[in-house]
């Protein structure tokens, strides 16, 4: 991008910007962390600690290979579908929670883009589920595995959908709105500085 618009983008920062990911982390680390006047300090610093213990969670049960796994649960798939709606959670709390109107109605919009995905999301795991027999991960990545052939391919329509649903689901481009990076204001996370405000963002990457 920054080679297209003649301009000196993030690939100077090491080899190719190789350390430009890690100089952004280490740079919301250490930046302050300003918490806006007359907001509850405990659920304003509980709302991105939600999110992002969530999606840590959710790697627990994501399988390696159909041998390899931190948690083999039965029922991973609902587990992994339960975990990814609670998110929402801590969305509405951090709008509501900054005591200002702009992050209210952007959680409002990015809650409403959530809950309408989440639907399609999981309707294609129980199609999923019904191919495998099984709602447990290691099943479903093993009967791909003897079948040949994976599930994006003998289900490719649904895999479109699925992929349009879990990019919309994370607030990805095209699906950015909620977040309105493009505006004055940011939606939901807008008072929120620092590495909390970072914790936000690895939802999006998980």
């Amino acid at each position: 991008m920054a080679s297209i618009q003649r301009r000196r983008g993030p690939n100077v920062v090491g080899i190719w910007g190789l350390i430009q990911p890690f100089a952004d982390g280490l740079k919301a680390l250490i930046k302050e962390l300003i918490i806006p006047y007359q907001v509850n300090r405990f659920l304003f610093i509980l709302a991105p600690c939600i999110t992002f213990v969530l999606s840590l969670l959710n790697w627990g049960i994501i399988p390696f290979s159909y041998t390899e796994v931190i948690a083999d649960l039965n029922y991973g798939l609902l587990y992994l579908y339960a975990l990814s709606s609670l998110a929402v959670y801590g969305i509405i709390l951090a709008g509501w929670v900054s005591n200002s109107k702009y992050p209210f109605l952007g959680a409002l919009r990015s809650a409403a883009q959530m809950i309408s995905y989440e639907v399609s999301i999981g309707l294609i795991f129980v199609i999923i589920a019904l191919c495998t027999h099984s709602l447990n991960l290691i099943d479903i990545v093993y009967t791909q595995d003897t079948n040949q052939a994976w599930f994006v391919v003998t289900l490719f329509p649904i895999a479109g959908i699925f992929l349009i649903s879990i990019v919309a689901e994370t607030n990805r481009a095209p699906f950015d709105l909620p977040e309105a990076e493009a505006e004055i204001v940011a939606g939901y996370n807008l008072e929120y500085s620092s590495i909390i405000f970072a914790f936000f963002f690895y939802r999006r990457v998980w």
